[in-house]
């Protein structure tokens, strides 16, 4: 990478699996001699003996799956191309199926790579797929929605869903590195753009007061994709989720939960919706509101810090309350929240918070205090 790219970067230090996260625009093109100085000391990748299959979905197989591909066989790669249905439904054990599939009919052994080009459906079941092939290959993540820009795309977190709830079958596998284009926001539809912008704003919740106020002031601008506005929310992102992984990378110490805030209610949603009426960024913007309401009820805060939340949402045209549509109970979600790999013994725990910029992991909540907040 050049100097002026390595400027832009963010760095996730975590021994011998350090990787750097780059924050580059209309850099897709050149991607197979931008990355170049990652496999320089890789004897057993020599130029012109390179394999890849980018992992991507409908949705941007044209331009950016492409553009990718086209760089890296411009710098003599052998590249194979699966082309996912976009969706949620598309993590799932047949997909991974046909990549395996797919990778033994080119041949790929040990040495292949794996391209992640997409939202955090690509990245989760491509980085899977890399996780187990051959019991592990490289995997680059190059995130193309502002959700896996900002969170799946780092850490190291893949899976893919169990008919019984999200996330259930993974691992983790740190990626070789991240590419971040800033461009392909530019080709991402609204709403898509808007479950990312959840994302953001959970970062400003659990951990920088200073970054939730900058969100509050900076609403036009995000609304109109200001790309000055959106570099520096996409670096303060990164930053804190690296932050957390370096403290926490394999969920051990308790700390990586805190990314967790929003989630417990939002995966059940999402499962009981059948991963179709909400996207994950919108399940998380309601899932907020419903732990913020929770603290409430436990006298962890007060009615003003729901209220920044969800006047923050509203202003981002983020759902901050769960679709008329819906037709499960209270119970549906308390079962639903039992699944969640969170729990510990059983028990629910949830992130709540304690003022904006800190949050605190709280086990053994009562269902009672639960059901007290679910408009179900």
């Amino acid at each position: 990478m050049t100097t002026s790219v390595a400027q832009n970067s963010v760095q996730v230090y975590l021994g011998s699996r350090s990787y750097d996260v780059f924050i580059i625009t209309d850099f897709l093109a050149s991607l197979g001699a931008g990355i170049e100085p990652w496999f320089e000391d890789r004897a057993d990748m020599p130029p012109g003996r390179r394999q890849a299959m980018i992992v991507t979905d409908q949705n941007v197989v044209d331009p950016h799956a492409n553009n990718v591909r086209k760089s890296l066989e411009a710098n003599g790669w052998q590249c194979g191309l699966h082309v996912m249905e976009a969706g949620e439904q598309s993590k799932c054990l047949e997909t991974v199926s046909e990549i395996y599939d797919e990778l033994v009919e080119m041949k790929a052994g040990r040495q292949v790579v794996i391209l992640a080009v997409g939202g955090g459906v690509v990245g989760d079941a491509a980085g899977f797929v890399a996780s187990t092939y051959t019991r592990g290959v490289p995997v680059i993540q190059v995130p193309t929605t502002l959700l896996a820009q900002v969170d799946s795309s780092i850490g190291g977190k893949v899976g893919i869903n169990h008919k019984k709830g999200k996330n259930l079958i993974g691992q983790f596998h740190q990626p070789l590195g991240v590419v971040i284009d800033t461009a392909t926001l530019n080709t991402l539809p609204d709403r898509e753009y808007r479950a990312g912008l959840a994302e953001v704003v959970k970062y400003g919740v659990i951990l920088d007061d200073e970054m939730f106020a900058y969100l509050e002031k900076s609403v036009d601008g995000l609304n109109n994709r200001d790309m000055d506005v959106l570099r520096e929310v996409i670096r303060r992102s990164c930053r804190h989720k690296a932050d957390v992984v370096e403290e926490d990378e394999f969920e051990t110490t308790g700390r990586r939960a805190i990314l967790n805030y929003g989630h417990t209610f939002a995966h059940a949603y999402e499962a009981l919706t059948q991963y179709g009426a909400l996207l994950h960024g919108e399940a998380v913007s309601i899932g907020m509101i419903h732990a913020s309401q929770l603290a409430e009820r436990l006298g962890m805060v007060d009615s003003t810090v729901t209220e920044r939340q969800q006047k923050l949402l509203n202003a981002l045209s983020l759902p901050t309350e769960l679709p008329e549509s819906v037709e499960f109970t209270a119970d549906d979600v308390l079962d639903r929240m039992k699944l969640d790999k969170k729990n510990v013994s059983g028990k629910l725990r949830f992130v709540l918070p304690t003022r904006i910029g800190e949050v605190r992991v709280v086990t053994d909540v009562n269902p009672d205090d639960v059901r007290a907040v679910l408009p179900v």
